[in-house]
């Protein structure tokens, strides 16, 4: 049996986009699949992600299974619709499968929605045994210990900046009211026992591990427990937490003590008001630059994530927002557009209100515009982020930004200028009609 495992990618972070290896870590999702594959299948498996490579026209399987999130949509359609007409039976799973069913249905011969650990095995027997159903759902009472370690080796390690992506507690359970996670999964947290995590990174050949989970420290006591143990290893690791992640001074001092050396962190917004409109009331705008010094201080670099576009915000944002990253030293600043997808409340909201302007998925890859902004133009809004870009990668800002003494990994000089400042060059290039080109399929 021959089973091809595919993430279709969109215009910008496509391997020929502007998302460079610099940037890229390898993701679970394909890897996981591929080891859940019953061993009695005896099948054959590959990895095609396209961001960091071509997906073959000429893929050769008796089984096709595409992830896609919204933004990856209408291209996972292109190629799913593509396979199936070679005679090609294809799966489809992933957020947007699991938000849009029926959609997805339209397109493929078997739609996944949840988390697939029990349900991808038992649809593998079922199309072997040539009873394939059209739905598989996530069992209720899923489990994710005792899972088999991903597959790595079916990746080519070259292309990533690492592959050592390990997952030890899965989902967040936090209102924001534009989260498309919680939207497809619900917000209960899966924890993976902590020794079976332990054991799985004691077996990487390598000095880091990155934490891709949403929000790793959304279980604190869990979070305790897993870097504790992780303090003997001597790692450096890199991961997701939240802004209040310093004020519990005993979790804290762990993460510190357990080698971590950067963080990805959702900052939203420099204006309070903001976050009460998203529903991110755990982030305090007012204690954004105390963190900062102690994650410094710490060693711990720090990716910020921005969104531009909140009811509360007008074109003044932008040159606010990059002064304040500036200020605050943040070393890996992220700019996004905020984005309504299908199944949240903020999608749900701006419906209502008739502020809806796009409907084709491929913009909502949350650096266009897809709804009528309060404040400001649609024009306006994609200028200025545009603009934030820019200014924010300029060799004097990134000069600014890492100033800070000992500058970790994760801000390290080609991060940001063969990363991000790259991004920011090539940003204008992705206009409405390159985005929803799938012409080449």
């Amino acid at each position: 049996m021959r089973i091809a495992l595919l993430a279709p990618a969109g215009a910008m972070h496509r391997y020929n986009g502007n998302f460079k290896k610099s940037l890229h870590y390898a993701p679970l999702t394909l890897t996981t699949l591929a080891a859940l594959v019953p061993q009695e299948l005896m099948a054959e498996v590959a990895i095609y992600d396209e961001t960091v490579g071509i997906i073959p026209k000429d893929i050769e399987a008796d089984l096709i299974g595409i992830t896609a999130i919204t933004g990856t949509s209408m291209r996972a359609y292109k190629w799913a619709d593509y396979y199936r007409s070679k005679g090609i039976t294809v799966v489809m799973g992933g957020v947007h499968p699991t938000l849009m069913p029926q959609e997805a249905a339209e397109h493929a011969d078997c739609v996944v929605t949840g988390f697939a650990e029990q349900t991808w095995p038992r649809l593998l027997e079922d199309f072997v045994g040539g009873k394939l159903q059209k739905f598989y759902c996530q069992d209720e009472d899923l489990d994710i210990s005792g899972r088999p370690i991903p597959r790595r080796e079916l990746l080519n390690r070259k292309r990533y900046i690492t592959i050592n992506s390990v997952e030890a507690i899965r989902g967040c359970n936090l209102p924001c009211s534009f989260c498309a996670f919680p939207a497809a999964f619900g917000r209960n947290l899966y924890k993976r026992p902590v020794r079976e995590v332990i054991e799985e990174i004691e077996k990487l050949n390598s000095k880091e591990v990155l934490f891709p989970d949403v929000n790793l420290v959304a279980d604190r006591e869990y979070a305790k427990e897993l870097f504790r143990e992780m303090i003997p290893l001597k790692k450096w690791w890199f991961g997701l937490t939240t802004s209040d992640v310093a004020k519990d001074s005993e979790l804290f001092d762990i993460i510190v003590k357990s080698g971590c050396r950067g963080l990805l962190i959702g900052f939203e917004s420099f204006t309070q008001d903001s976050q009460k409109f998203v529903k991110k009331g755990i982030n305090k705008v007012g204690e954004y630059e105390e963190l900062m010094k102690k994650l410094h201080h710490a060693g711990i670099g720090v990716n910020g994530c921005l969104a531009f576009g909140g009811d509360e915000e007008d074109r003044s944002v932008f040159e606010r927002t990059v002064e304040a990253v500036v200020k605050l030293k943040i070393d890996l600043p992220r700019y996004s557009i905020l984005t309504p997808f299908p199944g949240t409340q903020l999608y749900r909201e701006f419906d209502e209100q008739d502020r809806i302007i796009e409907n084709n998925w491929a913009m909502y890859d949350v650096e266009h515009c897809v709804f009528k902004p309060k404040n400001m133009t649609v024009e306006e809004l994609e200028e200025g982020i545009e603009w934030a870009w820019r200014e924010t990668y300029t060799f004097m800002n990134i000069a600014k930004r890492l100033s800070t003494f000992g500058t970790p990994h994760i801000a390290s000089v080609p991060a940001n200028v063969f990363g991000y400042r790259v991004y920011a060059d090539k940003f204008r290039q992705f206009t409405r009609e390159v985005m929803i080109d799938n012409s080449d399929i």
